[in-house]
């Protein structure tokens, strides 16, 4: 039997530090290959040379479609593409976004999971948010071993602490011990191949860039009446997922906290725009007021003082509420 060859790492905010306790700890010899995805801008490049300063003796290579997978080797996921493993070689995936993002951690981790089997160790590092849940507990539902930073020691501790929610971790570590807890995993025998699910499957052939369709949405998610803030178009909620999750049918997918603060953002521009609109139409009632007392119309003038004060009014309430829901402290009291 083969041993634990295919180390799969996803990483967000305060990921870098983490990464580089690994990448400084993992042997010359180490029989495994590595592949990492952080959340980096659609043009960002730095990252790679920042991750291959801390590499240790190991090469580091922006992955490229088609690139064998070879052990002893760091593989980096390009900008604007998903980063996502076949049997022996990677392929860049230009499918629709996850949680905002491309690359997407689940993506990488789906992906592991269906071809590698039990061969897989998935580490998530810090982060905000939830991206990479879904995708370390399809790898631990294909029976493999599962990783996760230790919230109380990373930057930012939702991404460990939901993946935790979503599915039964098997080791939380330190970012300064994982890179000695991934030398020794690597050196065990993997276990047997268990069936894959046919969802995990369809979610690759997603991120890949194949054509979703609602025939095979329906397969995968029932229709829920929520919209993609991505395109406009209904959301699916995915069957059975830890943690929640939906996805469009042009393939966007979002997990139920990403999908929350996506519309906190559209709720806020969307008060800010009405508290223009009624701003705008007290002052021109309010111009119409002095326009009807300059004419000789007093009646008229003081009906839309009256409408003008009314409008001041919801503009106040509205303003109030923005004014709330940018509130730090009162966001924390209601959580």
């Amino acid at each position: 039997m083969s041993n634990r060859d295919i180390i799969v790492i996803g990483g967000s905010a305060g990921a870098t530090q983490p990464i580089k306790q690994i990448l400084n700890h993992l042997p010359a010899d180490l029989p495994a290959a590595v592949f990492i995805v952080l959340h980096i801008p659609a043009q960002g490049m730095g990252i790679l040379s920042t991750v291959a300063s801390s590499a240790g003796p190991l090469p580091v290579r922006q992955a490229q479609n088609g690139m064998k997978i070879e052990p002893g080797h760091i593989y980096l996921a390009a900008p604007d593409h998903h980063l996502m493993l076949s049997e022996d070689h990677i392929f860049l995936g230009r499918g629709p976004r996850e949680n905002m993002v491309r690359p997407a951690i689940d993506a990488l981790f789906r992906s592991a999971a269906l071809y590698h089997g039990p061969r897989v160790i998935g580490v998530l590092l810090s982060g905000l948010l939830s991206d990479g849940a879904a995708g370390l507990n399809a790898i631990k539902r294909c029976g493999r071993m599962t990783v996760v930073q230790d919230p109380s020691d990373a930057m930012a501790d939702e991404m460990p602490r939901r993946a935790m929610e979503a599915t039964t971790v098997d080791l939380c570590v330190p970012g300064a011990g994982l890179g000695d807890v991934l030398s020794e995993l690597v050196r065990e025998q993997a276990g047997a191949t268990p069936p894959i699910p046919p969802e995990i499957r369809l979610e690759v052939e997603i991120a890949a860039g194949d054509r979703i369709g609602s025939d095979k949405l329906v397969a995968l998610a029932d229709p829920v009446a929520l919209t993609c803030p991505a395109c406009g178009g209904v959301l699916s909620g995915v069957k059975e997922a830890h943690p929640m999750r939906f996805r469009c049918q042009v393939g966007h997918a979002f997990t139920a906290d990403v999908l929350a603060k996506e519309q906190e953002g559209r709720v806020d521009e969307a008060l800010r725009v009405a508290l223009r609109i009624i701003e705008e139409r007290a002052e021109l009632v309010q111009r119409m007021a002095a326009d009807g007392r300059r004419s000789g119309r007093p009646a008229i003038a003081e009906m839309y003082e009256m409408r003008s004060a009314e409008y001041r009014e919801y503009a106040d309430m509205i303003r109030r509420v923005v004014l709330k829901s940018l509130d730090p402290p009162a966001r924390k009291r209601e959580a």
